[in-house]
C-alpha cells in the first residue's frame, strides 16, 4: 500500500476496490470554492460532481461519440489485455469518468496509462497538441465493504439520469448499465 498526497490523499491499495473519478483538464470553473474548514472531502466530491453534471464549464469533449468510445475500449482493453484491474462500473460522462475497479497493480501504473493513452487519442482526435486533455489528479475511495459498494455502483449506473441525459441508466450509451456496455454483461439486476 502506497499513500499519496498531493491536493488529496491517495490510497493506492492493489486488490482493494476503488471508485475512481477524473476530468478532463479545466472543466471545474475557476472560482469555485469549497471551504475545507466547512466540508469533508466527501462532500467536495458531491458539490464538484454536481457541477461536472451540469458540464456548464470547460471541455465536453467526452460527449463526441468517437472520444467517449475511445475511452471505453481503453477501458475494456485495461480489464482484458493487459489485466491491470477488474472493472465493475463505469460512466463516461461529458466532462468526466467514473469508474469502480478492483486494481491489479498500483494506480501509478494503470492509472496513468489509461489517462495518458486516451489523453494522448483523445488530443489526436481533436487535433490538439501542447494541451493537458485530463486534470493531473484524480478523485479516488477505497470501497470498504458489499453495501458501500452497491450504493458506488449504483450512484455510477445513475449519473447520467441525475444529470439529465437519461430518464433510465440503460439508455445512456456511455455506461456500463447501457446494453453490452460491460466486458461482464450489460445491465445488472
Amino acid at each position: 500500500m502506497t499513500i499519496t498526497e498531493r491536493r488529496l490523499p491517495h490510497w493506492d491499495i492493489a486488490g482493494a476496490r476503488q471508485f475512481v473519478t477524473f476530468r478532463l483538464h479545466g472543466s471545474l470553473p475557476a472560482n469555485r470554492v469549497f471551504p475545507p474548514a466547512r466540508m469533508t472531502s466527501g462532500r467536495v466530491f458531491i458539490a464538484m460532481d454536481r457541477i461536472l453534471d451540469k458540464a456548464a464549464d470547460g471541455p465536453v469533449y467526452l460527449s463526441r461519440p468517437e472520444i467517449a468510445e475511445m475511452v471505453i475500449q481503453s477501458l475494456r482493453t485495461g480489464e482484458t489485455r493487459f489485466r491491470r484491474y477488474q472493472l465493475h462500473s463505469y460512466v463516461v460522462m461529458p466532462n468526466h469518468v467514473h469508474l469502480l475497479v478492483t486494481p491489479h497493480v498500483p494506480a501509478r501504473d494503470w492509472l496513468r496509462s489509461l489517462k495518458g493513452f486516451t489523453g494522448h487519442q483523445g488530443n489526436r482526435i481533436l487535433g490538439i497538441t501542447g494541451v493537458p486533455f485530463w486534470q493531473d489528479e484524480s478523485f479516488d475511495r477505497t470501497i470498504r465493504n458489499d453495501d458501500e459498494f452497491a450504493r458506488v455502483r449504483h450512484y455510477i449506473e445513475w449519473t447520467p439520469v441525475k444529470a439529465g441525459l437519461a430518464t433510465l441508466p440503460e439508455e445512456y450509451r456511455w455506461s456500463s448499465f447501457a446494453p453490452g456496455g460491460s466486458p461482464a454483461a450489460g445491465p445488472k439486476a
